[in-house]
Parts: structure tokens; sequence; C-alpha cells
């Protein structure tokens, strides 16, 4: 995404986005990939042509899809990827054994010959569907598993699990990241620019609008009874505050108590602001009944908008934290709430619920011969052959299947009738009359052929594209509780390629 301080530069046929992260280095990777890449050079087979599949067998959280993400680091990788002569010196070390004409080899390599067919970032994806397809020099592609793993498993992780958080809290709830401090590490530095007041503002001034506002707020009749002596140090805690930032006053309000003393301080201040023409942002819960207090703090907020006339104030923003997480914000629709953006922290970051996506990175053909990985496992055997997927929608508008196909296939049309086969389950066919088809792959690395390039998208492309696809979703693939698996399939023609190999290729065993 584009950030402050990258540079744009032409490489590889247009214009892509240098790495600012000094950790995007062809040596984010396994020695065992290195490992890989001397045994192809030293049989010299490190120039023949290889496609892998990269994808994930299982959708996280317990859920039925995924939110593909780190497209874009993947290409800033292999755009500036470059060994250089200290990085060679390294790998000489770590690999004494190996002969010097492998490092020469090493320091020309770039992925200029590569090739990278990806669905577009953001988009809803599903197991066994490539996130990605790379195609080039076997040892070069080798030494991109790695990284390409690391940078895809996390990134579509978390914007998964945002996604589900998205969901739970529903679309009219603000959604705050609260997670920078619990996160297990940082990939590169975040400016932050904060806005202070004009200092035009007499302090003292502030101050005695302040109390005089906490007087009248005691001293209402709606409100008489609801608190006593509020506590003075939060009290003075807020104003200065709101001196500093008296555009964006949010005030957290349970150091002492919320009800006898935050709330109340909260309101005289935000009183005040308003007398010198500014408007306060709201509060915020961090402990306690999080439902109950925020229905008791709606009504304090409404009390003050009757009592004193201040048109909006029962508005007043209310948001929640404390280790919010799917579950917490669930149970608070349940039981009712008035809480209006939710602050996720831990839960999101670390996407504790699920430690990683396990993504995948397969041989699928090498010199146009294609390659199968076996297993006693089924769900852990591959899908051969270079691949064209695409997605097929219903009458409603809804995706009803995923279908992959191979590359020389001709694809899907609109009001054909297509069988469809689970790529395993011989039992498990369909016939589907598409009424949209879409093809997922786009090209965002030609290499040296003369495909077109995809542009990478901004962010903002990338969030209204997610926003996009889950609202395309059936409310039954959503739920949080037993959702219905989304189908993904493969053509009637490469269903049977697939078990033709699997036989080919399996050892037949001998009873004695």
């Amino acid at each position: 995404m584009a950030a402050a301080g990258m540079e744009n530069g032409e490489v590889g046929g247009g214009r892509v986005p240098r790495p600012t992260n000094p950790m995007v280095t062809p040596l984010l990777t396994d020695l065992y990939q290195f490992s890989m890449a001397y045994a192809y050079w030293k049989a010299g087979k490190h120039l023949d042509r290889a496609v892998f599949d990269l994808y994930f067998r299982k959708n996280p959280f317990g859920g039925e899809f995924t939110i593909f993400g780190g497209l874009e680091e993947c290409i800033r990788l292999i755009a500036n990827f470059k060994l250089t002569e200290v990085e060679i010196r390294f790998l000489r070390s770590a690999m004494p054994t190996c002969e010097d004409g492998f490092f020469e080899y090493l320091i020309s390599i770039d992925c200029s010959d590569v090739e990278v067919y990806a669905i577009p970032e953001g988009s809803v994806v599903f197991p066994k569907v490539p996130l990605m397809i790379i195609e080039g020099p076997v040892a070069v592609v080798q030494l991109l598993e790695t990284p390409f793993l690391s940078l895809v498993n996390y990134a579509s992780l978390v914007t998964t699990n945002a996604a589900r958080h998205r969901h739970v809290a529903g679309k009219s709830k603000n959604l705050l990241e609260f997670g920078l401090r619990r996160a297990q590490g940082l990939d590169d530095i975040i400016d932050r620019t904060l806005t202070s007041s004009d200092g035009s503002n007499k302090c003292e001034d502030f101050v005695t609008l302040v109390q005089n506002w906490l007087a009248r707020i005691k001293d209402a009749s709606s409100l008489r009874g609801t608190f006593g002596e509020t506590n003075l140090s939060e009290l003075a805690a807020f104003t200065s505050y709101a001196l500093a930032f008296p555009n964006s006053f949010l005030a957290l309000v349970d150091t002492y108590d919320v009800m006898r003393s935050g709330v109340p301080n909260f309101c005289a201040v935000a009183l005040a602001l308003n007398d010198m023409g500014y408007k306060a942002a709201g509060i915020r819960l961090d402990s306690g009944d999080l439902a109950y207090l925020s229905i008791e703090t709606r009504k304090f907020f409404r009390a003050i908008e009757e009592e004193f006339g201040f048109v909006g104030f029962g508005k007043m923003n209310i948001t929640a934290s404390n280790d919010l997480n799917e579950e917490t914000i669930d149970a608070l629709n349940k039981q009712g709430h008035e809480v209006d953006s939710f602050g996720i922290g831990t839960y999101l970051v670390t996407c504790y619920a699920q430690a990683a996506l396990g993504c995948v990175f397969k041989l699928v053909e090498i010199n146009k011969q294609p390659r199968i990985k076996l297993s006693e496992d089924v769900t852990k055997v591959s899908i051969p052959c270079k691949k064209r997927c695409y997605r097929l929608y219903g009458k409603e508008g809804y995706p009803l299947v995923d279908i992959m196909t191979g590359e020389d296939e001709p694809g899907p049309k609109v009001g054909e009738r297509l069988l469809c086969r689970h790529p395993f389950n011989e039992s498990k066919r369909a016939y589907v009359v598409p009424q949209h088809v879409e093809e997922l792959l786009k090209c965002y690395w030609p290499g040296t052929s003369s495909k077109l390039r995809e542009e990478l998208p901004s962010i903002n492309e990338i969030r209204n594209r997610c926003i996009a696809h889950l609202d395309r979703m059936r409310a039954d693939h959503m739920r949080r509780l037993n959702p219905t698996p989304y189908k993904v399939s493969v053509s009637a023609k490469l269903y049977d390629f697939i078990h033709f190999l699997w036989l080919n290729e399996a050892p037949v065993g001998e009873l004695q």
C-alpha cells in the first residue's frame, strides 16, 4: 500500500513501488531454499521452466471464507530481487561446501524472467484455488517460496480476522485498531502526526467554564443524585487533554468510577468545549460491564441534551475496548448495548484464535510436464498442471462455485451448462448454468512474456473490493456457527486427468 517515503520506479515494464522495509530482501528465506537451488544448479536443471501454485488448504477461524492479502509485498520483493555482494559473502560462509560457480550464478539472477498471476488483493478466496501462480526458472522460483508464504500467510490471516470482526460488529459500528502495542513485532516505523490546539485559548477561562458546567450538571433536576463529588485529578486531566486536542477530545472514563466521576467530568469538559466553539469526540469504556455502562452513559448523555438544550449530545460517541473479540462483540449484540465504536487489539493483530493460515507452495508443472504431490492424507494431494480459475455466479447474484480448469481448456460461458466436480470425491458433483463468469487470476508480473501487467490497487481500492465481495456472499456461508461450505471444483476434464495421473504415479503394493 502506498506509504510515505516510498518511491516509484520503472521496473519490469511498469511502475512498481520500491521497498522501504529493509527486511524485504532475497535473504528473507530458509537455508533450505538455497540448498534446493544449489541442487538444481549442480544438476544443470536450474533453468528448467517450473510452475508453482500458492494456496491454502482450510479456511481459518472455523469459517468458510478467507480474504487474500500480501500480494503487493510479493511484487515489491520480485521487483527488487537482487543479491548483494555482502549477502553473497554471507551465503558463502553459510554454505562452505558449495562451488564458486553457484555464487557467481546467484549474484547474476533477478526475477525478470518470472511470471506472477494472482487473484486481486482484497478478494474473498477459498481453499485449493491458487492465490498466486508463479512461473519461471525453477531455482529462482524456489528462492521465492519462503518469502511469498511469509508475506501472504499473515497478511491474509489478519485481514480475514479483521473482516470477521467487522461482520459480527455490523456495518453501522466503527472499528478501531488497538493492537500495535500487543503485536509480536514491528515491520517498519509508523510516523504519526498529532494535531494540537491553536494555543490562543486562555487556560484559566476554560477551567472556569468546566467548573461552572460541572456545578450546573450536579444541580440539574434530571441528574440530581446521579453523582456526588467527582475525582478532581481526573477532571484536571480531562481539562488539560481537551486544551491540547479541542477538536478530538475523547476521554477514558473508567479510571475511578464511570458513572459517578468519569462521565460527569467528561460532560462538563465537553460542554465547555462547545462554548469555545469545539465539539468533543466522545468517551471510551475499557472495563466493567460494557453493555450496562454504555446504556447508562447514553441515558446520561440524553439527559444532558434535554436539560441544557445541547442538540445532538445524546448521540455522543461511546467507544468500548478491553480485549474484545468476535465472541464478546457477538455477546454484546445479543445483550443490547449503546456502543458506537469497538477498539480491537490483541485478538486482532495476534490472530489469537488461530496462529497461522497454512499456505503452501507446490510444484504443479516442470517443462510443460504436470506434477502432482501424493499423500495418504487426501487433503494434501495437489492439483497438477498450470490452471485457470473462475468464479461462477447464479441468478440471485451470489457466487455458487469456484472452478479450476486446465490452461488450454475453454473457459465457462454464461448460460452454458457445466459439470463441476469435487477434485477428490467422485460422488460430489453438480451441473451449473452460470449467469455470470469471473476469471480470477490476473497477471501482476509478466516477466519476458507479452502479457499486460495489472496495476497494483490502492489501499482504498483493496478495501472496496473486500467489502463488495463480502456483500455478494450468501448469508449461510458467512455465519459464525456451522457456516455452509463454499464449493470449490474442477472441470470434468481436469478431474479425469488428476485421477489418471494419481493412479499412474502412485506405487502399487504387493501382498505377500
